[in-house]
């Protein structure tokens, strides 16, 4: 039987119900109270059916449920019925949300009024532009060349079509200053919790196996948003090494579930939410970033 009491901000990403083992997951995750709001930070699944379907058995459970794209989202499968790319993927994705009643990046933020509110809850859609590169590498086709060395290419390079833009970078450069000027109307103060399927910092790739992989993570464009717009917590995904570091004080938590071979590896129960608000007290080291 679920409280009646004050709710929680959870928050978990990367579900990839596309694995049945993820789906049973995805299906077993509860509020612990009727006011719980949850965050869901991308790759929900791949087919249009499978993220439509897990987010509306999300919202009929949680309070509210906000909802920010991740790559595979965005991907074209050719198995999909939906056959969309790039730029009208994203916009039918939007509106099969809106229809459930999930808020995405394009709708205004909610603020959560619970313990250590109030805070606006901004789901954000960046992308990436291959600036996470490797040390030596200054420019996109060197770094892409390295990597294809490594043998590290990602997916995206397939699947994700940015149409109508000419390229994932310059997709990404728009979102950046279109959202960058979203979050500068908030009102003066008011704290946020930002929430992006790739890290806002390149800090946590480096703990990469592959570092290669960073070029797919992030853009340079974002490393002092945390800071400028008044961040209590940033949560992310897309890596698959659920943990919190902190940088500049501000707890930048991965809050992924990842492939059935990457979580049976991981002690506890799989698929656990990761509590964002109230947040608990700093950890006694914490760590810095750039």
């Amino acid at each position: 039987m679920r409280e009646t009491g004050p709710g929680k901000l959870l928050a978990i990403s990367d579900l990839h119900v596309h694995y049945e083992e993820n789906r049973k997951i995805a299906d077993g995750l509860r509020p612990e109270s009727d006011q719980d709001w949850l965050i869901v930070a991308g790759d929900v699944g791949e087919i249009v059916s499978e993220v439509e379907e897990t987010l509306r058995t999300l919202r009929d459970r949680f309070a509210k449920v906000v909802w920010a794209p991740g790559n595979h989202e965005l991907w074209t499968p050719p198995d999909d019925p939906v056959q969309l790319r790039g730029e009208e993927r994203y916009r039918h994705l939007v509106e099969l949300c809106r229809g459930l009643g999930v808020v995405t990046p394009e709708d205004p933020y909610p603020v959560w009024e619970g313990e250590h509110g109030p805070v606006a809850v901004a789901p954000l859609f960046l992308l990436y532009d291959y600036s996470f590169r490797p040390e030596g590498t200054y420019t996109k086709e060197a770094a892409l060349e390295q990597a294809e060395r490594a043998g590290v290419i990602c997916t995206d390079e397939f699947m994700l079509h940015p149409d109508p833009y000419p390229s994932r970078e310059a997709w990404c450069r728009a979102r950046v200053r279109w959202t960058e000027a979203r979050l500068e109307e908030l009102p003066d103060g008011l704290p946020t919790v930002l929430v992006n399927h790739f890290p806002l910092v390149r800090e946590p790739t480096r703990v990469l196996w592959h570092p290669e992989f960073a070029l797919w993570c992030g853009t340079t464009a974002t490393a002092d948003w945390h800071r400028r717009f008044r961040a209590r917590s940033v949560v992310y995904g897309h890596l698959h090494i659920p943990r919190t570091i902190r940088i500049d004080g501000v707890p930048h938590q991965e809050v992924s579930l990842g492939y059935p071979r990457e979580w049976r590896r991981r002690t506890g129960r799989p698929g656990q939410l990761v509590q964002i608000l109230p947040a608990a007290a700093p950890a006694a080291a914490a760590r810095s970033g750039p």
